[in-house]
């Protein structure tokens, strides 16, 4: 089959990719991927009369379209692929209600949104691709999915079994990867990522050679309340999180965001995350957010440090 990036192989580091792909395949027949294999491919695999990705959940497939063995089998597979961290999604009747409200974020940033139709997007950090099936409601042209982590793969995978998007596509590489993808996105996205390298300027500039002259780019991140231009690191966990590095204060975002070089930079919105937003289900039943703030005085995280904000920007790359 012929790789869908074969279009756009003059500008883009193609060997340098096929390498990676060829490592990252291995992860998926690791022991622990095998489960998720499996609760995939026991379903059927068809595209469904009803994919509709412009409401607030991710909606594909209507009851009548599977057999009662086929709803067990189905609902058994959501439950393999446990926790799901974003959605709502309503698959065949059945209602996945994720740890994260994805559609209030959706809200968030959609008024401050590019033209996304005809457009090759990137979304990093992209989870089980909740935001990737929001973008098919404008027509992108391609929408590539990057997250090194292959139970979110196969939940895309599930989801998409029955959608059948053709321009949505997932890689298993990360946010440090963008640069051998050069000069190919109209439009990135960088949301819930940043805090979670060791050198966020690295992965801005990564970012930036990624992007097409005149891209743009819609990043969020976690952050810290404050004046001035400096971030939080923390000793050891932050919010019980150990894979966290740097939570900048807004002018600090900024700043970084100029430094890789992006211009008309803009802070759009600034939103303390609450727990409408975040919190333990049925889906997720493990700790959320009222675990990791200070039970007394929820300003604080556990470990006493600022509470999170969720800071979003806008950026572009000059022509």
């Amino acid at each position: 089959m012929k790789d869908y990036l074969e279009p756009f192989r003059d500008g883009i580091d193609l060997e340098a990719i096929n390498r990676l792909r060829a490592e990252r395949d291995g992860w998926f027949t690791r022991r622990g991927a095998l489960p998720f294999k499996a609760a995939v491919e026991r379903l059927p695999k068809f595209k469904s009369g009803l994919v509709d990705c412009s409401g607030d959940a991710i909606t594909v497939g209507q009851r009548e379209e599977l057999s009662a063995a086929q709803h067990d089998d189905l609902l058994q597979s959501m439950k393999d692929l446990l926790p799901w961290r974003k959605g709502p999604f309503q698959l065949f009747g059945h209602t996945i209600d994720s740890e994260w409200q994805s559609h209030l974020k959706w809200d968030r940033i959609s008024p401050h949104l590019p033209d996304l139709k005809g457009k090759v997007i990137a979304d990093i950090g992209c989870n089980n691709a909740y935001y990737m099936f929001r973008m098919t409601a404008h027509d992108p042209r391609l929408v590539i999915g990057f997250d090194p982590m292959p139970r979110f793969c196969y939940a895309f995978q599930l989801v998409n079994r029955f959608a059948r998007f053709d321009n949505l596509r997932y890689e298993l590489l990360g946010a440090e990867h963008l640069h051998y993808f050069r000069r190919l996105f109209d439009v990135v996205f960088c949301m819930g990522v940043l805090y979670h390298n060791r050198n966020p300027i690295q992965i801005l500039t990564g970012i930036w050679e990624s992007m097409k002259p005149g891209g743009e780019l819609i990043l969020e991140s976690q952050g810290i309340p404050g004046e001035g231009s400096y971030a939080l690191f923390p000793e050891d966990r932050y919010a019980k999180m150990r894979n966290v590095w740097f939570f900048p204060t807004t002018d600090c975002l900024l700043n970084w965001t100029k430094k890789a070089g992006f211009k008309d930079v803009e802070c759009f919105s600034i939103e303390t995350t609450t727990t409408e937003e975040q919190r333990a289900t049925e889906y997720a039943p493990w700790e959320s957010l009222s675990d990791f703030l200070d039970p007394d005085d929820s300003s604080k995280t556990v470990e006493g440090y600022p509470a999170p904000i969720r800071i979003c920007i806008k950026a572009k790359k000059q022509t």
